[in-house]
């Protein structure tokens, strides 16, 4: 309706004033510093000005990212590129582009968990996402748990924090665009990490849901197809299709 239409206008304008700007703003103010004669002299400080440009940038390219992504999957034009991928390679990219020294991960993948048919590059966006957002509410000294598990025809991949949790009636609210866990946090970005995930989870045949950690926290559970035992790896015709029609996210 043109009703919905206008208010994801303003909840998107709203966001991209916040998230995308302070990213910039801070980027350039390290640039300005690092151009300010004398400045290499003072010890560390431009290194200090460097590492926080490239922080900056790396935020504002991942939210980009997020942007254009979601714009694809809404309008049913998302490729998608399925193969065979070890659940333990795609968790292990994803930790290292998170990377926190705050936060300590663990991943767990038992050798009779088969591979997931997904594209690598979209498995990997939807595990970092998931575990950019783990290490955000994650508390106490314990690893976010990564662990993969069959069921059936399906793999399901668990990114388990032990942070506050969020209770069951609120939980759809986390895969819709523009809204945050903890909204009053900045720090969070344009909460398009969730809904994002669950649509290309939806893309690849499978779902993304959220349960209780056991304990105490939140458990992002993403389950897609086992890769098929097909003589060459590669069924006819699964090289490449596009999604024509994903549910709304």
């Amino acid at each position: 309706s043109a009703m919905l239409a206008d208010q994801t206008r303003t909840a998107l304008l709203r966001a991209v004033s916040h998230d995308l700007r302070t990213p910039l703003a801070s980027a350039r103010a390290a640039i300005a510093g690092l151009r300010t004669p004398g400045i290499t002299t003072t010890a560390g400080r431009s290194e200090e000005l460097l590492a926080t440009a490239e922080t900056s940038l790396g935020r504002l390219s991942h939210l980009v990212e997020n942007l254009l992504d979601l714009s694809r999957l809404e309008a049913g034009a998302l490729s998608v590129f399925p193969s065979g991928v070890p659940v333990e390679d795609a968790a292990a990219v994803a930790v290292r582009e998170v990377g926190s020294g705050r936060v300590a991960f663990r991943i767990d993948v038992p050798d009779e968990v088969p591979e997931v048919w997904a594209d690598p590059g979209l498995l990997e966006r939807i595990l970092a996402n998931l575990v950019a957002n783990a290490a955000r509410h994650h508390l106490g000294p314990d690893p976010v748990l990564v662990t993969a598990r069959s069921d059936g025809p399906l793999v399901c991949i668990d990114v388990a924090d032990r942070g506050p949790g969020v209770p069951e009636r609120d939980r759809a609210m986390l895969f819709e665009p523009f809204q945050r866990r903890g909204d009053r946090d900045n720090t969070t970005g344009l909460g398009l990490g969730l809904a994002l995930s669950r649509g290309l989870s939806r893309a690849m045949g499978g779902d993304l849901v959220a349960s209780d950690t056991r304990g105490g926290g939140l458990t992002m559970t993403v389950s897609l197809p086992a890769a098929p035992a097909v003589a060459g790896g590669i069924p006819p015709g699964a090289r490449e299709y596009a999604v024509e029609q994903v549910e709304r996210i």
